[in-house]
Parts: structure tokens; sequence; C-alpha cells
């Protein structure tokens, strides 16, 4: 006969703790060197914007105010900034979890690596269907542009 789930457990051996702590301090690195790269990117998108509204032609073709084109690298960044703070997180849970063996904690820590998973797994469904909606539009595009040649 079976156990209830509530009454089932699972024990975490020393090794696996110890497979956890490896893992934790590869979360933190990619973490923090995720942190970096958006801070560049948002120095980067300031300055591209501010280099394009100094340097313009002045030419009104465009559609779009040069002062505007670092909204997509800010995009861009927000976007990115959520899965690197969940990878954070998790890092720092894990790390107070394997100091203190508190379980709560340790649930904590996988908690943002569920979010980390399913925001990255999400954020792949999203540019795959973007990717297929172009492949049919240029498909049918070229439908059209085969009669002009």
């Amino acid at each position: 006969m079976e156990t209830p789930l509530e009454n089932r457990k699972i024990e975490i051996e020393q090794k696996t703790l110890n497979y956890l702590n490896t893992t934790r301090k590869w979360a933190m690195f990619l973490a923090i060197i995720g942190f970096i790269f958006l801070g560049l990117l948002i120095v980067i998108g300031l300055i591209a914007g501010t280099f394009l509204t100094a340097f313009s032609s002045g030419e009104k073709g465009l559609g779009i105010p040069e002062s505007l084109m670092f909204v997509p690298i800010l995009l861009l960044t927000v976007i990115c900034f959520f899965p690197v703070l969940f990878l954070f997180r998790f890092s720092k849970h894990a790390s107070h979890a394997i100091q203190t063996l508190d379980k709560l904690t340790l649930h904590k820590s996988f908690k943002n690596l569920k979010f980390y998973f399913v925001y990255i797994g999400i954020l792949i469904i999203i540019i795959l269907s973007f990717y297929i909606v172009v492949l049919i539009i240029a498909g049918s595009s070229l439908a059209f542009l085969k009669g002009l040649g």
C-alpha cells in the first residue's frame, strides 16, 4: 500500500548538496555577467540614441525620431532582465539553504529556478512562433514576386 504524498520525503545527501553548491556558484556567475551585460546594453542604447540625435541629417523620412532609437534596446533589456534576476535569486537562496539546511529557503531557491526555465521556455515559444509567421509571410510574398520576373 502506498503512502500519501504528504508523508513522502526526499532526503538530500552531502554529495547532492555539493552538486547544488556548484550549480549555484555557476548560476551566480551567469547572473553577475548577465547584470553587467544588461548595464552595458542600457549604456550602449543611450549612447546610440544620443549620437543618432546629435548627428541626424535633419531629414524627416525615417518616421521614428532618432532620440527614440534606444527604445528597442531598452525593451530587450527589460525582457532579458527577468531571467537574470531569477538566476540570481536561485543562487542566493540556494547558498543560504546550503549553509543553514533550511527547507523553506531551498524551496524558494527551486521556485526561482522554475520561474527561470518557464520564462525562458515561454520566450523561446514566442520567438519560434514569430519565426514561423515571418517564414509564412516571406513564402507567400514570394508567390507574388514570381509573376514580376
